[in-house]
C-alpha cells in the first residue's frame, strides 16, 4: 500500500511512529508539507502537486493538520478526497471537531454529556451568561484555542466578568463553561480508532494549574475507564464522523463530560503511558478500510 501523510514537521514523535509502523508492515509512506502543496481545481481532473512534483498513486492519506493551518489543510485534504484517495479522517469531520462551538452543539444534539456551556455576543449580558453555567468559578475558552492556550479560570464573578469583557472587547469569540471542581486538575484522554477505545490515560496538571495538558507540564498515567466513559468516547467520535481521534473527558458528579474531540491526537504521551502500539493500530485500520473513492463526503460539506 502507498500512503501519504500531510504534516509540516516530519520529526515529531507521532509522525515518526506512524512512518515506522507503516514501514514495518511493508507499506510505502511519504510525508508532504501541507503548506507546500498546491492544487489544480478542475472538473473531472483534480490535481495536487508538492514542490513541483505531481502527487499521484496513493491509496490513503493520513491528515496531521496543525490547528494554525486548518483552513488550507482542509482544502488540500478535500483535493485528495476528490482524487479518490482514502482519508484516515475526512475533511468534513476534521472541520467539525476544529470548531469548538459547532462540535459542542453536535455533541449536545446527540445527547452526549457536556459541561454546561454558554455562548453570547453581547457583553451587556455577561453576568447572566456566567450565571447560566452555575456562577463563578467558570472556565473561559477561546473558540480557536488549542493545547490549553486561551483557557482561563475566572475564580470570582468580578474576575470572570473582566476576562469575558476583555476578550469580547478584542473581538474574540469565547465560550463560558461550568468549572468541574470535583475533577481537580485531571482529565482522561481516550484514543478511539474505529468504534473502539484502544487506550486511555489520566492527565494531571502541574501544581497550581487547573489545565492538564502535557504540553504545559502535566503528567500522565494509564487508567482503567468505566463502560460509560468508553461509550461516551465512541459516541463522541461518531458525532464528529472521525475514524481516529482523542476524546478528552472529565469525571463529574453527573457522569463523564466531554471537553474536546481532537482529530490529530499526539501519540507520545499515551503510547508511553500505556505501552500500547497505537501507531500500529492506526495503520492496521487503514489496511482494513482503505479503498479507492471510499469517502462518504467526497470533499463536500
Amino acid at each position: 500500500m502507498k500512503i501519504v501523510m500531510m504534516a509540516r514537521n516530519p520529526h515529531l514523535y507521532s509522525h515518526q511512529r506512524l512512518v515506522e509502523a507503516a514501514e514495518e508492515r511493508g507499506h510505502q509512506i511519504d510525508i508532504v508539507n501541507t503548506l507546500r502543496c498546491y492544487m489544480n481545481i478542475t472538473s473531472h481532473r483534480p490535481e495536487l502537486r508538492h514542490q513541483g512534483e505531481k502527487i499521484v498513486g496513493y491509496d490513503a492519506v493520513i491528515p496531521r493538520i496543525g490547528a494554525s493551518v486548518t483552513y488550507y489543510g482542509l482544502a488540500v485534504l478535500r483535493q485528495f478526497e476528490m482524487m479518490g484517495v482514502y482519508p484516515l479522517n475526512e475533511s468534513v469531520a476534521i472541520g467539525r471537531s476544529r470548531d469548538k462551538l459547532r462540535s459542542l452543539q453536535l455533541l449536545a444534539r446527540d445527547g452526549i454529556g457536556l459541561p454546561v456551556t454558554a455562548f453570547a455576543h453581547d457583553t451587556n449580558r455577561t453576568d447572566e451568561v456566567i450565571e447560566m453555567v452555575g456562577g463563578a468559578p467558570v472556565v473561559i475558552k477561546l473558540i480557536e484555542g488549542t493545547q490549553g492556550l486561551g483557557v482561563v479560570l475566572g475564580e470570582t464573578q468580578r474576575s470572570a466578568r473582566s476576562v469575558v469583557e476583555g476578550f469580547r472587547g478584542a473581538k474574540v469569540n469565547i465560550l463560558v463553561q461550568e468549572f468541574i471542581k470535583e475533577a481537580g486538575s485531571s482529565d482522561i484522554r481516550m484514543l478511539v480508532i474505529g468504534d473502539k477505545v484502544v487506550a486511555a490515560m489520566e492527565r494531571t496538571g502541574s501544581e497550581s494549574d487547573f489545565r492538564s495538558n502535557l504540553h504545559r507540564g502535566g503528567s500522565s498515567q494509564k487508567i482503567k475507564i468505566t463502560p460509560m466513559e468508553r461509550s461516551t468516547a465512541v459516541r463522541a467520535a461518531k458525532s464528529m464522523g472521525l475514524n481516529v481521534c482523542g476524546v478528552d473527558i472529565l469525571r463529574s458528579n453527573h457522569g463523564p463530560v466531554v471537553m474536546e474531540v481532537n482529530s490529530s491526537p499526539g501519540l507520545e504521551g499515551i503510547e508511553k503511558a500505556t505501552n500500547i502500539d497505537i501507531a500500529g493500530k492506526i495503520i492496521t485500520f487503514i489496511e482494513t478500510h482503505a479503498k479507492p473513492g471510499k469517502t462518504r463526503t467526497r470533499g463536500r460539506g
